[in-house]
């Protein structure tokens, strides 16, 4: 049986790609490269560089390469730029994913692994780790974008013989522990990517936005997945779609949480480096704290983590950090 990861040059994906790999499956990648990589995808693995949203390409995708799953990753995922143009990201974000979704229907792939994100929530209305069966109300067009996806997944569940499982992703952060991909986007937003990025000489200087939020030290707090274990999950889900399962969404996290001042010093003490660190206002659309109820994941697919320590997701952040300007180079 063949996998379709869509976005597999990216971020994510390509880690996703190697979590299959590391299971002896057969991967095919869809990927226009607007923010990945072509030499993020490992040798052997069937590149196919193309808009998802072009339905028709995607249909010959399916029948030529007979795709038995989806891992869906494509999509855009800036919470400010969001903000700032929401019409891209209904576009690339929810119109794109409809047009896999009925590319899907149309070639009789019938599993769906969906990247939505803990952004579908907003604002949490109760303190502590938030459950997904908390009220749906997002703060930004990105978590919009995603919502309108998952809606659109559960209705064609309903209406075709289509298997989803929904994973709500809370912060990724850190790299592959053999060394083989990791963050690499130009321009990144994430905290620990930034933090490392300066941390490693590549950044002059990093920002906090806002200091005066309702969180102990004053800023954000965010609970912290590593990328290896969010694939992980994935292909826990994929195997849970394989064994008959029919629908299931859930968060991805470890349930605890880290302010963005622990983060940084966590990254300086392992550097070893002071970088210089500017405090400045709050950015549109960031939710205060958001910590994730990861049980549903953990007891129903029993499904456990393998790098759960935020030494270890910086940790790895760092070494890729390090080795990132080297390959950028050759390729």
């Amino acid at each position: 049986m063949t996998v379709l990861v869509t976005g597999g040059a990216g971020y994510i994906g390509s880690h996703m790609v190697w979590e299959l790999l590391d299971n002896d499956e057969q991967v095919v990648v869809v990927d226009n490269l607007v923010t990945g990589f072509e030499w993020a995808i490992p040798e052997g693995v069937t590149f196919v560089n193309a808009n998802i949203g072009d339905q028709q390409v995607m249909e010959d995708v399916l029948r030529e390469h007979k795709i038995d799953a989806i891992i869906h990753f494509a999509g855009s995922v800036v919470v400010p730029e969001s903000i700032e143009n929401p019409l891209k990201y209904y576009d690339n974000n929810t119109g794109n994913s409809r047009n896999l979704i009925a590319a899907a229907v149309n070639t009789g792939v019938k599993k769906f692994i969906f990247s939505s994100t803990a952004a579908v929530y907003g604002n949490p209305l109760t303190e502590g780790p938030i459950s997904e069966n908390a009220i749906l109300n997002p703060m930004s067009p990105y978590g919009t974008s995603k919502l309108m996806t998952e809606l659109m997944i559960r209705d064609t569940a309903e209406a075709h013989d289509f298997s989803y499982v929904i994973l709500r992703y809370f912060n990724v952060a850190g790299c592959d522990v053999k060394g083989r991909t990791g963050q690499s986007t130009e321009g990144a937003t994430h905290l620990i990517k930034v933090a490392c990025e300066a941390a490693s000489g590549n950044r002059p200087t990093m920002k906090i936005f806002g200091t005066d939020y309702d969180t102990p030290d004053g800023t954000c707090v965010r609970d912290f997945i590593h990328v290896g274990d969010l694939a992980n999950a994935h292909y826990t889900a994929l195997e849970y779609l394989r064994n008959g399962g029919r629908k299931f969404t859930a968060n991805c996290g470890y349930s605890q949480g880290y302010s963005v001042r622990e983060v940084i010093d966590t990254v300086k003490r392992i550097s070893g480096n002071d970088f210089r660190v500017i405090e400045t206002e709050r950015r549109a659309g960031d939710i205060e704290s958001l910590t994730a109820n990861a049980s549903r994941l953990m007891t129903r697919l029993e499904w456990a983590p393998r790098h759960d320590d935020l030494e270890t997701i910086i940790s790895t952040a760092l070494d890729w950090e390090k080795k990132l300007p080297s390959l950028k180079k050759s390729a």
